[in-house]
């Protein structure tokens, strides 16, 4: 019996790493992002030395923004350009919650949320035509909204 809580245990952990390492997150390095989104679609050098990226994995759009070789934006939406549902929004909240919680802002007329250590930001809203939950850390390249 003790061994097969042992087995269990260890198969517990296994997936638990895997599902872990399949999600990249805010400030995640450019190496992890780009082993966990998948397909690169297009990528942008900008005038502000930053990186745009765009990856297609699944049935997702992720557009992410580098600054120093760290994620500092990530837009999630449908590849077809259909509502993310709230179990979506959800899922990509707390993969990108680093330990915080988010919290819905109730003063603005679009769906924001701000993440409870003032270090992130996320909005639901039209981008290009397409509804996409867009996160963005705070407080970087001189950003002084908090």
């Amino acid at each position: 019996m003790a061994s097969n809580m042992k087995q269990y245990s260890r198969v517990f952990l296994i997936l638990l790493i895997g599902v872990s390492c399949a999600w990249a997150n805010l400030s995640d390095s450019y190496d992890k992002v780009d082993d966990s989104y998948g397909n690169l679609v297009e990528r942008h050098l900008l005038d502000d030395g930053t990186v745009s990226v765009l990856y297609h994995k699944d049935r997702y759009l992720y557009f992410v923004i580098f600054a120093d070789g760290r994620s500092v934006l990530e837009r999630y939406s449908h590849v077809k350009g259909t509502d993310l549902c709230e179990k979506e929004i959800a899922r990509f909240l707390k993969a990108n919650a680093a330990g915080a919680t988010w919290v819905p802002d109730k003063t603005s007329k679009e769906r924001r949320f701000k993440r409870s250590d003032g270090k992130a930001e996320a909005i639901y809203a039209n981008v290009n035509g397409r509804p996409a939950l867009t996160m963005r850390e705070l407080g970087q390249r001189g950003d002084q909204r908090s």
